[in-house]
């Protein structure tokens, strides 16, 4: 990514923050997501010393608007900065930083729905751990020792460049406290859209890095390291940070695996179609919610429409050659209206993990979580080429193949989860039902 015009910035911004900077400075990336779209030990501030939160059952939950299509995108809000000002993040758990479109001032910034966020005075400094965690290990240097430098890359082309702050994040508790904290983000005054760009504030960066918001939230003794969404396949949903809200027992679970610990992966999975094992066993599986679709390697994805396209043989559909919605459409004699009118000719899919064990676990992929309807009435596979995106020989579980389930990754416990959801209702606490 080219870094022109970056000097001149960096005067600006200290031409903005001058009047606080020495006083904050003596007391104190690259993300590989399909995007439709990244210790030193922070202590709590004093109202959070003072509120002395039970993280064991603190949890926070934030609403989701959007949808896999045709929005083809989702976000959530939060507050930031004094006085609190709303944003629309995009929120990804293939990515660690948060960051904000940030007007100080902005040398290249995309459409937003919110005006630019303005930082305030408290830069993270180059040598803080936060800022290390950002950059691969041999390659974080001090130019700026006074502050924090990133540069964050999406799979799809995007980019964010910008420097770290920390700002105040209003934040909304289960238990019905409401908090301010101060937390680290990025202020992106240098932004590229990726191809698959939608309108919003920035990102939040839900990762499992030390600079991800519940990273933060965690080492604050806030909320536990647990992240979790129940995306609805009407549109909507949620997230939530800690784990309060959901009954263990009730939630399949499988180990994050050692190998790709950047990513919330399972590591490797067995493609089975119509409950028949394909062959194919060592497909690299990454949970992420800045993908809406899915995504398979060229070998398994060929494989796949190969399967599909047999198994539609004689039945009353054949291929929108016309529609562009997605790589692979049908029509059929009449416009469909929703999957259920299509579900008798496909059948379920499911990704089985092993992780090195006897026993194993599987993913279900029904009908609802692989196909969409298109707005010209056809039936369209959700699952593309992930070699023809670059991601090479990982596969990814997006958006649709996550609708009406609770997905839940525990960092403590080194542990992924699902389940089915009642993604249409807010919980307010464990004992609010999904099921």
């Amino acid at each position: 990514m080219k870094t022109e015009g970056k000097s001149g910035w960096l005067l600006l911004l200290m031409s903005l923050l001058v009047m606080g900077l020495s006083a904050t400075m003596s007391s104190a990336s690259f993300g590989d997501q399909y995007h439709r779209g990244r210790r030193k030990t922070m202590l709590p501030d004093e109202a959070t010393s003072s509120l002395g939160l039970n993280r064991a059952a603190s949890s926070i939950v934030l609403p989701v608007h959007g949808n896999v299509y045709p929005i083809g995108s989702y976000n959530v809000t939060l507050n930031i900065g004094q006085p609190p000002k709303p944003y629309f993040l995009d929120p990804d758990t293939g990515s660690d930083l948060t960051w904000l479109q940030c007007d100080a001032p902005c040398v290249r910034c995309t459409e937003a729905p919110h005006p630019f966020y303005r930082p305030n005075n408290d830069l993270v400094v180059c040598k803080d751990p936060l800022c290390q965690a950002l950059h691969a290990p041999g390659s974080h240097k001090c130019d700026n020792p006074e502050q924090c430098d990133y540069e964050v890359e999406y799979a799809d082309g995007g980019s964010s460049l910008g420097v770290l702050v920390r700002d105040s994040f209003l934040l909304n508790f289960t238990n019905g406290n409401q908090q301010t904290t101060r937390l680290a983000l990025g202020c992106g005054y240098d932004q590229l859209p990726g191809s698959s760009y939608h309108p919003i504030d920035g990102v939040l960066g839900l990762g499992k890095g030390k600079s991800s918001i519940v990273s933060q939230l965690s080492n604050q003794g806030l909320v536990r390291h647990v992240i979790g969404h129940c995306l609805s396949g009407r549109g909507g949903g949620f997230f939530f940070f800690g784990d309060g809200l959901y009954d263990s027992s009730r939630i399949v679970w499988t180990p994050m695996s050692p190998d790709y610990s950047k990513h919330y992966s399972p590591g490797l999975a067995e493609l089975i179609v119509g409950g028949k094992s394909t062959g194919l066993r060592n497909l690299v599986m990454v949970f992420d919610s800045g993908s809406s679709y899915t995504y398979l390697n060229s070998q398994a994805y060929q494989f796949l429409t190969s399967w599909l396209k047999r198994e539609l043989t004689g039945k009353p559909l054949k291929e929108a050659l016309d529609d562009r919605t997605l790589p692979l459409c049908w029509k059929g004699r009449k416009q469909f209206k929703n999957v259920r009118d299509v579900k008798t000719y496909f059948k379920p899919l499911a990704l089985r993990f092993a992780s090195g064990r006897k026993d194993t676990t599987q993913f279900e992929l029904p009908p609802e979580a692989y196909l969409i309807i298109s707005s010209k009435g056809n039936v369209c596979l959700g699952i593309l080429n992930g070699g023809e995106v670059g991601l090479q020989n990982s596969n990814i579980i997006g958006d649709i193949s996550m609708q009406d389930k609770m997905v839940i990754y525990d960092n403590e416990k080194q542990m992924i989860g699902w389940g089915p959801g009642n993604c249409d209702q807010l919980p307010k606490s464990r004992s609010f039902s999904f099921w």
